[in-house]
């Protein structure tokens, strides 16, 4: 099978492998027996987790500040605590 990858991407895959003593097909088979063989394992989503850039403070600030706008006000009694509209 052959499949076609842009330049860029080949060029990573040939810093990758080479850094690893690999060819570059190893280094794809390997890569997809992961994805395939432990995509829903625990490790894979921690590793996948893990594997993601962190937050900027900025970012972060914005999304406590979503939270905290779509919070309801707390209210004694519920929605179907006798109360009907007609």
């Amino acid at each position: 099978m052959s499949i076609q990858i842009p330049d860029e991407l080949a060029r990573g895959l040939e810093g990758t492998a080479s850094a690893q003593k690999k060819t570059i097909e190893q280094l794809a088979l390997e890569s997809l027996r992961l994805l395939f063989d432990e995509a829903n394992s625990p490790e894979a989503v921690l590793r996948s987790v893990r594997g993601l850039p962190h937050p900027s403070a900025a970012a972060t600030g914005e999304l406590e500040a979503a939270i905290l706008s779509g919070r309801l006000p707390v209210r004694e009694e519920g929605a179907f605590d006798g109360r009907t509209t007609v």
